[in-house]
């Protein structure tokens, strides 16, 4: 029988867990960090899996490419990115903790996928690195296991009006839309949750990106880290008041997972995709489940969101000799 004592005991244990997992979180300890998860467990807590999506044009500080655009040399101050990347996405991973996460994992999502450093992530964590592999894009290695799924970093989808960074997946597109609707980067990250029965429950962002997230999901929590002027130009929050930002609205999300819900897209699911030059929509064009709109338009329609998302990533694919063959 379970007894409201039984309760009050489980809470003020998962009060002492709170409370010595602040004191550690600092600190490269994991083997302290899984006995706590451990003894969490014991006291009668279920198991709760967090995945985390990151992105960088949507971090702290970071307000142009000449910042984040990749570990390759190309960008004079990647190690900065990389810093604040960590710190934005160590912010999260603290609140969903703080809410109740015993397994989190992450995908790093921006170019090739190796930007994290899981040396600079709190102790713990399982962490998705690399590109190339899989259907789902930004968001590989979620599925319906997860209670919640967080964005971290994003960005406001191509031609948002003062999104710093704005655009799409490759910046080679003008516009994607889905069922109609123009779609970014969040929607489609939203999509593939929504599909697997996850919830999106938290994004870390520009002002517009935020925005752009609420629209799409109701009661979602946010953490503006930055207010955008112009693509490349915003006013910038200090890492010491994003960090407590995104703690807390990580934290705040997924206690509110199962209120805020899915929103999955309409099945048939139709994508259009509107690049900047003919020449990508000339080599998009030769997938098989691929049809031509115009001259710089293609789309597609197929049974499920997975597969017009995976359609999605493979038109991005096939644009990339397009574009190499501009003389």
């Amino acid at each position: 029988m379970h007894s409201k004592q039984s309760d009050k005991a489980v809470t003020c244990h998962g009060l002492i867990w709170n409370a010595r997992f602040s004191e550690i979180r600092g600190k490269s300890n994991a083997a302290t960090l899984l006995v706590l998860v451990g003894f969490r467990h014991r006291v009668g807590y279920p198991a709760m899996k967090v995945y985390i999506s990151v992105d960088i044009e949507g971090i702290t500080g970071l307000v142009s490419w000449s910042h984040c655009s990749r570990p390759d040399g190309s960008s004079y101050d990647f190690p900065y990115a990389r810093r604040m990347m960590s710190h934005d996405l160590n912010a999260a991973i603290r609140g969903v903790r703080a809410a109740g996460a015993t397994e989190v994992v992450i995908k790093d999502s921006h170019g090739n996928s190796k930007n994290l450093l899981i040396e600079d992530l709190e102790p713990g964590v399982e962490l998705i690195s690399g590109h190339g592999a899989g259907r789902d894009g930004m968001m590989e290695g979620i599925d319906a296991s997860f209670d919640a799924a967080l964005l971290v970093g994003y960005h406001a989808r191509a031609g948002t009006q003062a999104g710093i960074m704005e655009h799409t997946i490759t910046g080679g597109e003008h516009r994607i839309w889905v069922n109609g609707a123009e779609c970014g980067e969040i929607g489609l990250s939203l999509g593939v949750a929504s599909r697997y029965g996850v919830p999106l429950v938290m994004i870390s962002s520009d002002e517009a990106g935020c925005d752009e997230a609420s629209v799409l999901v109701s009661g979602i929590a946010t953490a503006p880290v930055k207010k955008g002027f112009g693509r490349y130009m915003g006013k910038l929050l200090h890492p010491s008041v994003t960090g407590p930002m995104i703690e807390n609205a990580a934290a705040d999300g997924v206690r509110r997972a199962s209120a805020i819900g899915t929103r999955p897209f309409a099945e048939p699911t139709s994508v259009r995709v509107e690049f900047n030059r003919a020449e990508s929509a000339d080599m998009a064009s030769k997938l098989l489940p691929v049809s031509r709109v115009d001259a710089y338009t293609v789309e597609s329609t197929q049974p499920n969101y997975a597969d017009a998302h995976t359609v999605v990533w493979n038109i991005m694919a096939m644009m990339q000799p397009g574009i190499s063959t501009m003389n």
